[in-house]
């Protein structure tokens, strides 16, 4: 295990980063924050996020190490791909979600697996994905599932979720494909001390 984590984290560009803190406050231009304090059940219907398929950068910091690279991420009701990539674009991992559970492929063709992809990213990457929400977060809503507060701006977009002990900012938003919506493009989540930074360079809705 320590051998495939030296491996991974030897792709990640490594830096010195120093402790983050963790954004406790709405940002200074929102000026309305809702709560969502009902969630539903994990059983409930056709409240799935939205089928989508993307193309992006992501960067990682916490007090132990960084990387940054690009990822592709398909998203369907069922089922979850997503592929990280070095600068270079050689492959790092590939996280596969499904009703079976989840598996995560290194860059040797090692396979692991686990009942979430959270906890399965924290043991074999060093860092935890917190994909439950971030297939809503992704898209500048919160998931139905767990208490939330949501602030937005003068124009009543969104700028920021808390949820789960996640705090997601959204700093820039794009044109969404075939309608008049706009979605995030920029997006940085912080956890403890903790940092992911996702930039969505190419949206396809499904």
């Amino acid at each position: 295990m320590n051998a495939i984590l030296g491996f991974l984290i030897s792709c990640f560009i490594l830096l010195a980063p120093g402790c983050r803190t963790l954004p406790n406050q709405p940002p200074s231009d929102a000026i309305a924050t809702t709560i969502f304090t009902e969630p539903l059940a994990a059983s409930t219907q056709n409240t799935s996020a939205n089928d989508f398929n993307i193309l992006g950068r992501i960067s990682i910091q916490d007090k132990n190490q960084s990387f940054s690279g690009s990822f592709r991420w398909q998203h369907m009701t069922a089922t979850d791909e997503i592929l990280l990539f070095t600068p270079l674009g050689q492959a790092v991992a590939e996280i596969t979600k499904d009703d079976e559970g989840v598996r995560l492929i290194t860059s040797k063709l090692e396979a692991f697996y686990a009942t979430d992809v959270e906890s399965l990213t924290e043991e074999i990457l060093g860092w935890r994905l917190p994909l439950d929400g971030l297939q809503y977060w992704i898209q500048g809503e919160h998931s139905p599932f767990a208490a939330a507060e949501k602030d937005l701006d003068r124009k009543d977009q969104v700028i920021a979720i808390r949820q789960d002990g996640w705090h997601i900012h959204y700093s820039s938003f794009t044109p969404a494909p075939l309608n008049s919506l706009t979605l995030p493009r920029v997006i940085n989540l912080f956890y403890d001390n903790l940092r992911i930074r996702l930039v969505v360079d190419n949206w396809q809705l499904e």
